[in-house]
This record gives structure tokens, sequence and C-alpha cells, in this order.
């Protein structure tokens, strides 16, 4: 009976590990080494919160796409899928949301802001 219950549970601990593997091909980065990654040639950052949160203060050189617009999906098609996107929210929700759209589509190089914008630390553009 032992041995039942521990072959159940390596299996149901397998099929975890790959369910987890499959929900997001992005990664999600904390404060430091999103900046970091910031200086890394062909990247292209993406604020997907509201214009009025937008104006309020955002990372320079960050592009607004709302994630919120009914044309959000026809804007991600508009990009260059060989870049890498570094994408943000206020909290980090949206952004997941976005990002996992963003692999679904086909994008490879995706990486979400841990904690969002609320929790920046770096340079802000208003």
């Amino acid at each position: 009976m032992k041995n039942f219950l521990f072959l159940a549970f390596i299996n149901f601990s397998f099929l975890g590990c790959a369910q987890n593997k499959t929900e997001a091909d992005y990664k999600n980065l904390d404060i430091k080494t999103f900046a970091e990654t910031m200086n890394a040639p062909n990247v292209v950052i993406i604020d997907v919160r509201t214009p009025e949160e937008f104006a309020a203060g955002h990372i320079p050189t960050a592009k607004s796409i709302n994630l919120n617009d009914k044309d959000f999906s026809t804007q991600l098609d508009a990009l260059d899928k060989s870049k890498i996107y570094l994408v943000y929210c206020q909290k980090g929700g949206r952004s997941a949301n976005a990002s996992k759209q963003m692999t679904d589509k086909g994008f490879k190089q995706v990486y979400n802001l841990e904690n969002g914008f609320s929790q920046w630390n770096g340079a802000v553009e208003k």
C-alpha cells in the first residue's frame, strides 16, 4: 500500500509540473532583472495600463498598449515577434494576462514585471 501511495504521489507530481509548464510560456522578472533586461538589444517595453495611468507616470521608452482596448489583440499582431518584450501594469495581473496572450500568439521572449509598476523604483517619465 505504501508503494502504491508513493507511486501515485510521484505521478501526480509530474503531472503538476507538466501542467505548470504549459500554463504560461512567459517569465516573471523581479524589478532588478527587469531593469537590467531593459538595456538588452531588441527590447520593447509595453505598458498595458489605461491611458490615464500611463500619463500619470511610466517607464521611459515604454509603449502604451491598453489591455482593455477592444483592439488589443490587433495591436499585438502588429508587433515584431522576434523582439524581446518587457510587459508591465500597475500590480502585475493585467500584464500577466497580456504576456499570456502574447505567448499564445507565438511571441517567444516575453517577460512580465512581477508586482508591477507600483513597486518600480527606477526612472519614471510623465
